[in-house]
C-alpha cells in the first residue's frame, strides 16, 4: 500500500446552487467593473448576509495514521466544532465577518455570517479514541490514528 495518499474531499454544494449565483455575482461585478464604478459604489451593490462557505478538506493516508486539514481562513478556534460518530467525522462552526468602510460622505457598513458543516466518512481502521485536533494560522489538522485490531475484526461469511 502507498505510506502517503491524497484522498480529494468535494461538498456537493460545490456542485449545486450556489454556485449558479456565485457566477451571477462575478457576471454583476463585471459589469460595474466595465462601467468604471468607484470600489465604494460597488460595495453598496454587494450581496451581503449569509456566506456561501464550504471548507476545502484534504486526507492523507499516512502508515499508522491519517492527517486531515481543513481550511477555515478567518476563523476562530472557539468557532469551531468536531464530532465524531458512526465512522463520521463532522466538522462544523460559524463564520462571521463585519466590515465598515467611511469615506467622504458615505458609509458602507456589512455584516456577514455563515455556518458550515463537514462530514467526512473516515476508513474502518481509524482509531475512534486516538483522533487529536489543532488550528495554526486558519488550517484545522486533524491526526487519527490506526486501530491496529480493525483487521481482526473484519470477518469472511460464507454464502450457502
Amino acid at each position: 500500500m502507498n505510506e502517503q495518499a491524497t484522498l480529494p474531499v468535494q461538498s456537493a454544494r460545490e456542485h449545486g446552487l450556489p454556485a449558479v449565483f456565485g457566477r451571477l455575482r462575478e457576471e454583476i461585478d463585471q459589469l460595474f467593473d466595465d462601467f468604471s464604478f468607484s470600489r465604494p459604489v460597488r460595495n453598496i451593490f454587494q450581496m451581503s448576509g449569509a456566506l456561501d462557505f464550504s471548507p476545502v478538506a484534504e486526507m492523507k493516508d499516512r502508515k499508522d495514521h491519517y492527517e486531515l486539514a481543513v481550511e477555515l481562513p478567518g476563523m476562530e478556534e472557539k468557532d469551531i466544532d468536531i464530532e465524531f460518530g458512526d465512522g463520521v467525522l463532522a466538522i462544523s462552526g460559524e463564520k462571521r465577518a463585519e466590515s465598515e468602510e467611511k469615506s467622504g460622505d458615505y458609509l458602507v457598513s456589512e455584516r456577514s455570517y455563515g455556518a458550515f458543516r463537514r462530514r467526512l466518512t473516515l476508513p474502518a481502521d481509524a482509531d475512534p479514541d486516538a483522533i487529536e485536533a489543532k488550528y495554526r494560522h486558519g488550517v484545522l489538522q486533524i491526526r487519527v490514528k490506526k486501530d491496529q485490531q480493525a483487521v481482526n475484526r473484519v470477518r469472511k461469511i460464507a454464502v450457502g
